[in-house]
């Protein structure tokens, strides 16, 4: 079994920065790829991806909206991905998960990870 805890959100205005964490316990910490998705509270909203880190070949991978923006990045050390988000814009509000995937696959679908956290609320205000 995997646990994965994230931490960071909060309240930011438009412009500002937040780094949000997820540290992982449980299994060893050489799975294929971690990942960031992000749910908006609103009727409809499905959880989309946010960005990925491939743990085998070192590859990033963003989402359009957040390119130049979001940074994902790991520390092995530490079994903790992190997630910086600068320039944070009303439309980035949404709970933030982590994933991870043990087994290789397309990283922007949410079906290829295994295992995932709590969430953690990001808010930005305009």
């Amino acid at each position: 079994q995997v646990q994965l805890v994230e931490s960071g959100g909060g309240l930011v205005q438009a412009g500002g920065s937040l780094r949000v964490s997820c540290a992982a316990s449980g299994r060893a910490f050489s799975n294929y790829a971690m990942g960031w998705f992000r749910q908006a509270q609103a009727p409809g909203k499905e959880r989309e991806f946010v960005a990925a880190i491939n743990r085998r070949g070192g590859g990033t991978y963003y989402v359009d909206s957040v390119k130049g923006r979001f940074t994902i990045s790991g520390d092995n050390a530490k079994n903790t991905v992190y997630l910086q988000m600068n320039n944070l814009q009303p439309e980035d509000t949404a709970v933030y998960f982590c994933a991870a995937a043990y087994s290789p696959g397309s990283l922007y679908d949410r079906t290829t990870y295994d295992y995932w956290g709590q969430g953690t609320q990001v808010t930005v205000s305009s």
